[in-house]
């Protein structure tokens, strides 16, 4: 079984050029571009993290050769017995470079997927030492192929000193930003306990991934594979605006980026609008939340060119990172023809990798 240090591979320079975009468009990545292509939504679990897991009797790994792990509720937030996959290229294996490559992808910025968040969990002991754990695998699993990876590191939203492990990410495991869920030991993310980490993030300008880690409506989602289609979308929309109407991204400007291209909030922004103009109640902050939330950056993981499109309009491409939720079965196999079908120039370039290298400091 091929584990975190079998990861190797030449550097990210000089890689083949792409194919084409689809729907004709003429649009194609220069493979001697400046700026590499950045994915900012990758996600890895790494074999001793997991063995590790397995362990303390968190995780049954009985099923590895199945492509299937379970873990213990209290970690992933589904019910116990539930098979999450794990593909071989979840946690090493030269395969994963191997179809980087093919994808003309330079860059991934790897985060730990949302069942390892422990985002639900109310044992603060245990949340800590599987976040510092898990950012110590996730270090050493981007150690092993630094021209491929950076790594964004997970902190124990909702718990005192949630801002000390960010520090320990950024300073002493070399992480180039950090990724939270949208709930944190059962708190929303405006919670005052959170308002130390939203400082730091501010003060050093550090890159932040928010991915949906529950479903607001987990009863009225459990079945047709809901959690993941509906809940997660409509989960990124309640987080991110409860930071904007909670006034936390208007007292705290960071580049925060928003997961399948913020879920429903795009569909939101006049609706929300509307509501701060003439309700008292969402009349919270100084700015009109849409300016709050062109500021925001989102992903590409919206799976439709319109969409895409849509965003890009909404937005500005500057405020668009390519991001594919590699390597589960819902994500997108080849952003740059996802962006090559609707976009073109600097647009393109901006959203496949010059922003998001900015972003992350990438040397």
């Amino acid at each position: 079984m091929d584990g975190v240090e079998q990861v190797t591979g030449t550097t990210a320079t000089g890689r083949a050029p792409v194919q084409p975009g689809l729907s004709g468009h003429s649009w194609t990545r220069d493979p001697g571009a400046p700026h590499p292509v950045v994915d900012v939504h990758a996600h890895v679990m790494p074999l001793p993290f997991l063995e590790w897991l397995a362990g303390e009797g968190l995780a049954d790994l009985s099923r590895v050769r199945d492509e299937v792990i379970q873990l213990d509720p209290r970690l992933s937030g589904v019910p116990a017995g539930t098979p999450l996959p794990l593909p071989i290229t979840m946690y090493g294996g030269t395969e994963r470079i191997d179809e980087m490559d093919e994808a003309g992808v330079d860059v991934q910025a790897v985060s730990l997927p949302p069942f390892l968040m422990a985002s639900t969990c109310d044992d603060a002991d245990l949340v800590r030492e599987v976040v510092g754990r898990g950012n110590d695998a996730l270090a050493e699993f981007v150690h092993q192929a630094p021209d491929y990876f950076v790594a964004l590191g997970g902190v124990p939203l909702g718990l005192p000193g949630v801002a000390d492990e960010a520090v320990r990410c950024l300073d002493q495991l070399g992480m180039h930003g950090v990724a939270i869920g949208s709930q944190g030991s059962g708190a929303d993310l405006d919670a005052t306990v959170n308002e130390p980490l939203w400082g730091l993030l501010a003060a050093r300008q550090v890159f932040t991934f928010l991915h949906p880690s529950t479903s607001p409506a987990p009863d009225r989602t459990a079945e047709y594979w809901f959690p993941q289609l509906v809940g997660y979308p409509m989960e990124t929309a309640l987080a991110a605006t409860r930071l904007v109407f909670a006034g936390v991204t208007e007292r705290h400007s960071f580049p925060l980026c928003l997961a399948h291209g913020g879920g429903c909030l795009p569909a939101l922004r006049g609706r929300l609008t509307m509501g701060w103009e003439r309700k008292p109640q969402a009349r919270t902050t100084a700015e009109v939340p849409r300016a709050l939330l062109d500021r925001l950056y989102y992903d590409t993981a919206v799976f439709d060119p319109v969409l895409l499109r849509r965003l890009v309009e909404d937005v500005g491409a500057d405020h668009v990172l390519a991001g594919t939720d590699y390597p589960f079965d819902l994500a997108d196999p080849d952003p740059v023809a996802s962006v090559g079908a609707v976009l073109g120039g600097t647009e393109a370039e901006a959203v496949l990798g010059r922003t998001a290298a900015a972003l992350l400091r990438l040397t």
